[in-house]
């Protein structure tokens, strides 16, 4: 089997570790370095999507792009407060450039690439800019249950406002709308004529989005942080309903086409 399937299997594996760990607070100290693993292997499957549908090079080139660009844009905010507002890592996250873990800008590629999946099956045909704007909804969405779990219950980062969402200011969601709609605009323009479709991997990352979303949501719950948990799971649960249901509608399409041919 190809390295890149493993490697999704290895995703898998750590992950369900990782429920178990983290859902029992059982994690030992030891061991934190875990979730940087997690993060940067989640990045690296939104890779291989872009590497499998874009081609290997402007795969690598896209991917690239998103890690620098959101860590560039996560600079801004921990240096000066631009488009997130005020707020520091308290964690040693590995490696860092320009003041941020690397790890985040890995997880803003499995962000990018898997709501770059959900619409290319929900949205196939939709203009650049819808597309770019819903997939920043996307990426809102799934940070709504990360940033309470993440600074409420693992304190890996510390807010210095306040505000009713865990003391998350609007502008943390509104930065990352903008970040995502940038990135999702030059994936859009960049790759315009590259898109191919390749299913396979378009439900592995879209997989490991949900799996990543449903995981913070369990942590949510379990430290009572019902906020979160209704105001993620809610359009959490109706975006997957769509993604299955046009997936299925795609292939049923694909397969009438081929019985008339």
């Amino acid at each position: 089997m190809k390295a890149d399937h493993w490697l999704y299997v290895f995703f898998l594996i750590w992950y369900g570790c990782g429920v178990i760990l983290l859902g029992f607070d059982i994690l030992p100290v030891w061991l934190e370095w875990a979730n940087v693993v997690f993060l940067i292997v989640a990045g690296i499957l939104g890779g291989v999507y872009f590497h499998h549908t874009y081609g290997p090079k402007m795969g690598i080139g896209l991917s690239l792009t998103v890690i620098l660009l959101s860590i560039f844009a996560e600079h801004l905010g921990v240096e000066y407060g631009i488009l997130f507002g005020d707020y520091y890592y308290t964690k040693d996250f590995g490696p860092q450039i320009l003041g941020v873990p690397v790890a985040i800008g890995f997880a803003w590629l499995m962000v990018i690439g898997g709501s770059h999946a959900i619409l290319k099956a929900v949205l196939p045909h939709a203009p650049i800019i819808v597309f770019s704007a819903i997939g920043g909804l996307l990426a809102v969405l799934i940070d709504l249950i990360i940033d309470p779990v993440a600074a409420e219950v693992k304190e890996y980062w510390v807010w210095t406002a306040e505000s009713f969402y865990y003391n998350i200011p609007f502008s943390n969601f509104s930065g990352w709308f903008i970040t995502a709609f940038v990135l999702h605009l030059i994936i859009g323009l960049a790759g315009k004529e590259r898109y191919t479709p390749v299913p396979l991997w378009q439900n592995r990352i879209t997989a490991v989005y949900f799996l990543v979303l449903f995981m913070f949501a369990l942590l949510a719950a379990l430290h009572s942080l019902w906020l979160a948990v209704g105001f993620s799971m809610v359009p959490a649960v109706l975006v997957l309903a769509s993604y299955i249901f046009s997936v299925k509608r795609g292939s049923h399409d694909r397969s009438q086409q081929k019985q008339v041919v």
